[in-house]
């Protein structure tokens, strides 16, 4: 199942697109096999969440969410259907119907920290800015020991133009996972605008060491210059 990954301004470095295409025919023969068993068991959530699966990374948002929608159906409190199901809705721009999900999920499962994450990530992208911040913040104090917490505070202060914030933040993150790159990039990129080269320079080198590319990063090494 796919596992969903922290936005507001998390992972600027991209993904090698030459695996992403490799994947696909697997991934479609998955879903055709799933599809075919679905057809002789049409009432298996399993077999349903496996195909909704399938269908998300394909990028196949609207099969997915009619799987999922069958799936809740059948039972309403299926934590993997609310949790994706709200993944799906915000593809779609439905976000009023993934915050809802969001927020069903929790009451299934109170404090659930990717419900908490996704539904913090969901405000700051539509914009409610202010629920987007308590979430987050409210997510931080109880999980103090995760990096990907503060990670995704200091991408949304850094969406509402708190660069100070975020750049503190996304540092407590590197402190917790030092070697993670997004965040390095991260980073360097907060700490270019607030004109401070020498230290982005840093954080720059510090990602070439784990193996990206300088060549790769020369748009924001000539910003440090």
């Amino acid at each position: 199942m796919l596992k969903i990954m922290a936005t507001a301004g998390i992972g600027l470095l991209t993904t090698c697109s030459a695996l992403a295409q490799n994947s696909i025919n697997p991934l479609r023969d998955s879903l055709a096999r799933a599809t075919e068993q679905l057809s002789y068991h049409p009432d298996s959530i399993d077999l349903r969440l496996r195909k909704a699966s399938w269908n998300v990374q394909l990028e196949q948002w609207q099969y997915a969410l009619s799987e999922y929608d069958a799936v809740l159906r059948m039972h309403p409190r299926n934590v993997a259907a609310l949790y994706y199901r709200a993944f799906v809705n915000e593809r779609l721009h439905r976000y009023n119907f993934a915050r809802l999900d969001y927020e069903n999920l929790l009451e299934v499962i109170p404090g659930n920290f990717e419900a908490r994450l996704g539904l913090a990530l969901l405000n700051q992208k539509d914009r409610h800015f202010t629920e987007a911040l308590d979430g987050i913040n409210t997510l931080v104090a109880a999980h103090p020991d995760s990096a990907l917490a503060w990670a995704a505070r200091g991408g949304i202060e850094n969406e509402q133009g708190m660069l100070d914030l975020a750049e503190y933040d996304y540092s407590k993150a590197l402190d917790l996972d030092p070697d993670n790159a997004d965040y390095l990039l991260s980073r360097a990129d907060i700490r270019i605008r607030l004109k401070q080269p020498d230290k982005a320079r840093a954080d720059l080198d510090a990602i070439v060491r784990l193996g990206t590319p300088k060549l790769a990063l020369k748009e924001w090494y000539d910003q440090c210059k």
